[in-house]
């Protein structure tokens, strides 16, 4: 049995897509899964199952919800060991303020368009004088954001979604540091 990381987009975000993280510790175990713990109230899930495929995993828990709460959210499942090499691998180790780091899980990696689309836009918004930074590596989107993620124009162009956008969801790093310290 693997463990793996669900996290959810858009829950219990300024009151919408209301989801008690009791109830979806409920939903997660009727789907067979086990040692379910929550972590805030966002959406984080770490569970245990048998299935390999992460987006299976992802599919069954979004019709799920949906089937009990009827709202469409986004889900991206990730094992437990991409989560701790996406916490060993950032690219920004000596930012002290954890809210300054975020990470974008995508269910896929991000294809060479996609990426190139993050150097471009970084470039552009840099030549315009920001200093936020954007690395991606493979499935995951590392942004800094010294100055806040509210106030980034580099987070706001690469986190809309649009048509044809990758599923994704972004964490900050204290989530992160913490999801990582619940798997140990």
């Amino acid at each position: 049995m693997r463990t793996h990381v669900a996290l959810l987009r858009g829950v219990n975000v300024g009151g919408h897509n209301r989801l008690p993280m009791a109830d979806l510790r409920a939903l997660v175990s009727t789907l067979g899964y086990r040692d379910v713990a929550t972590h805030i109230q966002s959406g984080n899930v770490a569970f245990g199952c048998s299935e390999p495929d992460e987006t299976r995993i992802a599919d069954a828990l979004e019709h799920a919800i949906l089937a009990r709460t009827d709202f469409a959210i986004a889900v991206v499942v990730v094992t437990a060991h991409d989560l701790r090499t996406a916490h060993a691998t950032t690219p920004f180790p000596t930012e002290l303020d954890a809210r300054r780091v975020h990470v974008v899980f995508y269910r896929d990696p991000l294809d060479d368009a996609r990426t190139q689309d993050v150097i471009d836009t970084q470039e552009r918004l840099r030549a315009a004088g920001s200093d936020d930074r954007a690395v991606v590596r493979g499935r995951f989107l590392y942004l800094h954001t010294p100055h806040g993620l509210g106030t980034s124009r580099l987070a706001s162009e690469l986190l809309r979604v649009r048509a044809g956008s990758p599923v994704g969801t972004a964490r900050n790093w204290a989530t992160v540091q913490r999801l990582v310290t619940m798997l140990d």
